[in-house]
């Protein structure tokens, strides 16, 4: 019997059901009016079981958008090193969210939704959000740095490209979001790519 695997099975699981519980708790409540410990009693799990996987309610409550980063890093990488640095971060970011969008149901979805719901009605999550993917800032500069063959110490172009990416887009869909404006996330992140001057888009160094 595989125990290993079964254990990684109950532990993903009690993970999905703390942002389960937490997001209903957050939609319901309020973030701010939601408990560490409404969130663990509503997932039937101890407080300390919670902070064996969340550092905060923060953490849990953006466990989401922190798992996309990862997936949308692991995309950019897998990409052909010729591919431009923006058009690669676009094409990335916007297939990762119409994925999420395009699917009608499942636990992923509706997580999705929820998330950018808490986010949309809190400015403190908001804020929270763009400082994790700053957090992330020297990963993407070496992941940018490889892509262009660049030493991101020496270079500057690597630091610009990840800033842009986890800063100036991610303010600018916040942005048009609280203006009122009403479109699918994954089209303002590929009209806010757009918008960004073509000679940002660093070539990537050509295959060996």
């Amino acid at each position: 019997m595989d125990t290993s695997g079964l254990r990684e099975r109950k532990k993903r699981r009690t993970r999905e059901m703390l942002i389960d519980a937490a997001q209903e708790l957050f939609c319901a409540n309020g973030f701010e009016a939601t408990t560490v410990d409404q969130i663990a009693a509503a997932a039937d799990v101890s407080t300390r079981t919670f902070f064996r996987y969340f550092a905060s309610k923060e953490h849990v409550a953006l466990a989401l958008a922190d798992d996309q980063i990862t997936a949308m890093l692991e995309s950019f990488a897998a990409q052909p090193t010729d591919v431009p640095v923006l058009t690669g971060m676009r094409q990335a970011v916007v297939e990762l969210v119409r994925a999420y969008e395009e699917q009608a149901t499942g636990s992923e979805p509706a997580r999705h939704q929820r998330m950018q719901q808490l986010i949309s009605t809190s400015p403190a999550l908001a804020a929270a959000r763009i400082e994790r993917g700053l957090a992330r800032l020297d990963e993407v500069a070496r992941l940018v740095g490889a892509r262009l063959g660049a030493d991101p110490a020496t270079d500057p172009r690597p630091y610009l490209v990840a800033s842009i990416v986890f800063s100036a887009v991610q303010t600018t869909i916040t942005a048009w979001r609280a203006a009122g404006w009403d479109a699918p996330d994954s089209q303002l992140i590929g009209q806010a790519f757009d918008l960004l001057p073509s000679d940002l888009d660093y070539h990537g160094a050509p295959p060996v």
